[in-house]
């Protein structure tokens, strides 16, 4: 189900450099061998403490997802699409770039059901801050590096967040569990290739800040 193309290149560093989003994905089935190998990585991030307080939701129920991803869709149309639609194109692309992206991101929204798995990683605690989320990203970061390796696109996304509590009953959260990102995962439609940001110059500084960097 994969190409020449989509083959994982044996370099960590490339891996990094290439893990896109990838928003356009096809329904074949994914092995559970493939998604045990992304689970695994996940596992193998790092948490506060190690104590390790992290549960993951793997989705392949269609209704489930057909629930999740109506709530995703509407976030989508209602919210998002108008926000970033009116605003500036992201730092370092242009204009006809960014509406490629924003034009790929809704055909997730309206296509992510069909996406033949979700991981949904979770947390325990009632008030999510910024030490919490410390202790699930990086988890989050070894799962799409690992779908990149192993030739499977994949994409973080939080937009269901806005109807969080229709999203975590759908998926049957105890109410001291939340959810911190849906990872859909699949065979890519398109093609890896090299992530696009900004100068490095532009965004790290020396000692305080706005002291320039200087490689």
């Amino acid at each position: 189900m994969t190409d020449e193309t989509n083959t994982a290149p044996a370099d960590l560093f490339e891996v990094i450099r290439t893990t896109r989003s990838m928003r356009r994905l096809k329904a074949d089935a994914v092995p559970n061998e493939l998604v045990r190998r992304i689970l695994e990585a996940a596992v193998c991030a790092p948490s506060g403490g190690n104590m390790q307080r992290w549960r993951f939701v793997v989705v392949r129920d269609p209704q489930i997802k057909q629930t999740v991803g109506a709530l995703y869709g509407r976030a989508w149309d209602e919210i998002v699409a108008p926000r970033y639609r009116a605003g500036e194109p992201a730092p370092g692309t242009t204009r006809d770039r960014f509406l490629r992206m924003l034009n790929s991101a809704g055909h997730l929204a309206h296509h992510i059901h069909e996406a033949p798995v979700w991981i949904v990683p979770c947390l325990q605690g009632d008030a999510p801050t910024r030490t919490s989320g410390s202790s699930i990203y990086p988890a989050v970061q070894n799962m799409l590096l690992a779908a990149r390796a192993l030739g499977l696109g994949a994409t973080l996304t939080t937009l269901y967040l806005s109807f969080e509590k229709e999203a975590e009953a759908a998926l049957g959260l105890p109410p001291d569990w939340h959810s911190y990102a849906l990872i859909p995962i699949g065979y890519p439609l398109g093609r890896f290739g090299p992530v696009r940001r900004v100068p490095l110059e532009e965004v790290v500084y020396t000692d305080q800040w706005g002291r320039a960097y200087r490689a």
